[in-house]
């Protein structure tokens, strides 16, 4: 009989041990997904672009691709001291220590920029995209690639809307008027890659992202048929 209120005591404990250990494990998976929607990086190395005034250079080079009127070039404010390559934290940028930018609404970019770190021919930028952030319709003189391990993103490309989820790359050709918008539920880290050593885009006046996603980017269509009509 001891034996058995003993077995009793014990297999009582074991149930109120598992019931306590759930309850943790799903109060650390609700903080866990709460806080994916904010910053997975720090940004308080956030700063203020650079807005240039564009000239007829970058409205005819816009203009090859897309009829959207040009608002403004955007770079990163200098100035900045070139690292000599040297020693091996030369060779590294941790992303809490980039400068981090605010292009649009719930999107936070950390950025690479090749000039800063010892590049010649690569600038990349880390984003903290929350839900339904995203930056402005914009375009870039190279081309770019979008690089996504988790998440899932609504994209304007050009006169096409479509969405992707991770893990996926996206091939961006130069001149491209794009957007993105974080559709998940959590921040999304988009990878984004230039051939470039210097980080600049012109923002365009048009912002496909409106109630209704289902329809194309018809100014864009419109422009393409002009082109097809010449």
């Amino acid at each position: 009989m001891k034996q058995k209120s003993i077995f009793i005591i014990l297999m009582s404990f074991s149930v109120i041990i598992d019931s306590c250990a759930d309850k943790i494990t799903d109060s650390d998976e609700v903080e866990s997904n709460r806080n994916r929607t904010k910053e997975i990086f720090s940004i308080v190395k956030q700063v203020k672009e650079n807005t240039i005034v564009p000239d007829s250079v970058i409205i005819a080079l816009n203009a090859q691709h897309h009829h959207m009127k040009v608002l403004a070039r955007r770079t990163i404010p200098g100035p900045f001291i070139k690292p000599e390559m040297k020693f091996y934290t030369d060779y590294i940028a941790r992303v809490d220590s980039l400068p981090v930018i605010n292009p649009g609404p719930g999107e936070y970019v950390h950025v690479m920029e090749g000039q800063r770190n010892g590049y010649n021919n690569l600038t990349i930028g880390i984003t903290e995209t929350f839900p339904n952030g995203a930056p402005p319709m914009h375009s870039h003189e190279g081309e770019e690639s979008h690089v996504l391990l988790e998440g899932e993103i609504l994209y304007a490309l050009g006169d096409t809307l479509f969405t992707l989820k991770a893990p996926y790359v996206v091939n961006i050709p130069a001149g491209m008027p794009h957007a993105f918008k974080n559709i998940g539920k959590q921040t999304a880290n988009l990878v984004v890659i230039f051939p470039t050593n210097i980080w600049k885009y012109d923002v365009l006046d048009f912002f496909p992202f409106k109630s209704d996603t289902a329809k194309k980017v018809s100014r864009f269509s419109k422009f393409k048929n002009s082109l097809a009509g010449k």
